[in-house]
């Protein structure tokens, strides 16, 4: 699991229903977390799964949070620290957003997949591409969201960001995410301002990588993405 967020509060909306609850999630290989804010990181509702022992990666600084709330097994990484999540490899990678964050690499059965969490488009992130020259699936966040208050500051990649990427990365699959995510009318119209969409992703994305499948997925709808063979 990705970034568990479970549970609602006033300016954290998920923007379409879940695709499933904590109830009823299966028993996971391991969690990663790319940061500690509440959207990304919700362990108060998490903490109604059952499997205390599920292994973690999070955000270094960020592990008491989950320890807390009784998980057992949180390890704290940073840039290009690896770890195993019961059988995937977990290397954590450069991102850049309002708090300190990683990105994830998942490597298991000969197929990798890049987890953009809330980061920014940032130089750094071609050394993911270096390092990890085949990946099956990204999934990327596309809102662009930025902060009014502070003269429009943008903490998340848009849709033309995510484009680009995929240009760099070259998954045979993207997924876009954090699209839906909405404060609410007030807090939208003074506070935030969003400037990508998926559909402006689905638009820019075969401009920018034409070979990368973009798939939007509905809640609770899954996509089977089957290992190739490589040279």
């Amino acid at each position: 699991m990705t970034d568990p967020w479970f549970s609602e509060k006033p300016g954290y909306y998920h923007g379409e229903p879940l695709g499933r609850k904590v109830e009823d999630l299966p028993k996971l290989s391991g969690v990663v977390v790319s940061h500690a804010h509440y959207d990304h990181y919700d362990v108060e509702a998490f903490s109604k799964y059952k499997y205390k022992d599920v292994p973690f990666a999070v955000k270094k600084g960020s592990a008491k949070l989950a320890r807390n709330v009784g998980f057992s097994h949180v390890e704290e990484t940073d840039f290009w620290d690896e770890t195993d999540l019961g059988g995937v490899k977990v290397t954590a990678t450069p991102a850049k957003h309002g708090v300190p964050e990683n990105t994830y690499v998942l490597e298991k059965d000969g197929l990798t997949v890049f987890f953009g969490g809330d980061t920014l488009l940032i130089p750094e992130l071609e050394e993911v591409a270096r390092r990890f020259p085949k990946i099956d699936v990204a999934i990327l966040p596309v809102n662009g969201l930025e902060l009014r208050p502070m003269f429009n500051r943008k903490v998340v990649m848009n849709d033309e960001d995510a484009a680009k990427l995929c240009a760099i990365l070259k998954p045979r699959v993207a997924i876009p995410t954090h699209y839906a995510f909405t404060a609410g009318n007030l807090r939208n119209h003074v506070l935030l301002k969003y400037t990508g969409t998926v559909e402006g992703f689905k638009r820019e994305g075969p401009k920018y990588a034409p070979a990368t499948e973009i798939k939007v997925l509905a809640p609770g709808e899954s996509v089977e993405v089957k290992g190739e063979l490589r040279q």
